[in-house]
């Protein structure tokens, strides 16, 4: 690797698809363990030493000078992240208990969460273009360092009395179990779904998925205490960030690709044209929670809401060659903005309902989970999709650039009228959620400064 420009170039997308999937293997499949990690040895601690993992992981891979210790660092970089991600949302399920206080809290969380992925393409685009892909893995540190004085000044030290034995075997069969999964629906956009692999690894992932569960019911200390997931308003909730996981997929994805394949976007002015978006998230998140869940409930917000998401996305089908952003982007980002910061709003606290503080962790992990297995699943079956589409079209037209343009447009809006019907059918989901209000998460015994 003699440059940076000469090292992208030589890598290719195949090589730095293996980066991206190398993250998300670890990260998804180690999910579970880090979520109880953080209930059996502590939230502040874990948060701490996953913080200080992933920065160290980002140095490294920023400083890489070959690709296997790039695929190293994003991997070193998905396990630190493992423990971290749930840790976090477990921290603020213990804190702010207070039935004024958690709406506020979770609002804040929601809009971080959902505005995070439109921000970093911006932040990613903005580096790239102006510095060098090594940054966008450098600028980690400075966010991790801001996180770790917060958390080494503000955070109080658990009180932890006893700590229970680790489910070993449940550890074992759930990270396997989630490894085939990523792995099956990730192996898919490259090859087929009857690809030998892909099948292969999806049927393990369902089975070794099953023995866990059975394990489960059965043992003293369980990974998962299926208590979690059994409740009417956690279990929907779960169901209802899967979906979102899904979604989200498909608009960040598919719609990035439109905006710089398809209309010769650059990354910096695709990031800008997403800005919309956050704003209407940050907008709902911030708000929602203690104007409407208050007075309508959860599962009106949450199948309201998941309407007025699927309506942007379906103006996001109308797409084409000659739209412009203000006229045609931007009325399509702004209402799922609105509809997914209510909605990840009231899952969020949906989720963490009535939880005990030492299962906040791996609650807070299944939501992770969720994201990562409904994104995944989403890349793979849109992916398929997007070739579908463009296929039918160019097999239809007299061959041609523009033909060729216009099939790619007609990929990317396939996909996104799939998203709006994911928003529309998880409808269905929100109705299993009781409209009742959402019990606070037990607070964690914690020794005074």
């Amino acid at each position: 690797m003699t440059s940076d420009s000469s090292t992208a170039a030589g890598w290719g997308y195949p090589l730095w698809e293996r980066v991206i999937t190398g993250y998300a293997l670890a990260f998804g499949s180690l999910l579970l363990l880090g979520g109880r990690l953080g209930d059996l040895f502590g939230r502040r601690t874990t948060f701490v030493t996953g913080l200080i993992g992933f920065a160290g992981a980002s140095v490294l891979g920023g400083a890489a000078n070959s690709f296997d210790i790039l695929v190293t660092a994003r991997v070193a970089q998905g396990l630190f992240a493992a423990p971290l991600a749930p840790a976090a949302l477990s921290l603020l399920s213990v804190t702010f208990t207070d039935p004024a206080e958690r709406p506020k809290a979770f609002g804040i969380f929601g809009a971080l969460a959902g505005a995070g992925g439109a921000v970093g393409l911006l932040l990613g685009g903005l580096l790239t273009e102006w510095a060098s892909w090594r940054w966008v893995m450098y600028v980690n540190v400075a966010f991790a360092a801001v996180a770790l004085v917060g958390a080494v000044l503000l955070l109080a030290k658990p009180a932890v009395a006893e700590r229970p034995k680790l489910d070993t075997p449940g550890t074992i069969l759930a990270s396997a179990a989630l490894f085939a999964i990523v792995y099956g629906f990730a192996h898919v956009e490259s090859t087929s779904w009857t690809d030998p692999v892909t099948l292969g690894s999806l049927m393990a992932g369902v089975v070794l998925l099953a023995v866990f569960v059975r394990l489960e019911a059965g043992v003293a200390h369980p990974l998962l205490p299926l208590r979690l997931v059994l409740d009417r308003t956690r279990g929907g909730s779960f169901l209802v960030v899967f979906v979102i996981g899904m979604g989200m997929f498909s608009i960040f994805l598919f719609l990035t690709y439109y905006l710089e394949a398809g209309i010769g976007y650059s990354p910096i002015k695709t990031g800008l044209a997403f800005l919309p978006m956050v704003a209407g998230i940050v907008a709902a998140s911030t708000t929602a929670p203690s104007l409407l869940l208050p007075s309508v409930g959860p599962k009106i917000v949450i199948s309201v809401s998941f309407l007025v998401a699927a309506k942007g996305m379906a103006l996001l089908t109308r797409l084409a060659l000659d739209s412009t952003c203000v006229a045609h982007i931007m009325p399509g980002l702004i209402l799922p903005g609105l509809g997914l910061g209510d909605v990840m709003t009231t899952a969020f606290q949906g989720a963490t309902a009535g939880v005990h503080h030492e299962d906040t962790g791996v609650a807070s992990a299944l939501i992770n989970t969720g994201q990562q297995v409904g994104g995944s699943i989403s890349t793979a079956l849109l992916t398929t999709v997007a070739s579908s589409a463009a296929t039918d079209y160019l097999s239809s037209h007299r061959p041609g650039a523009l033909t060729v343009a216009q099939a790619g447009v007609e990929s990317y809006t396939a996909t996104l009228a799939w998203g709006a019907g994911f928003f529309v059918g998880s409808v269905l989901t929100a109705l299993l959620i009781p409209n009742a209000p959402l019990a606070p998460s037990e607070g964690e015994p914690v020794i005074a400064h």
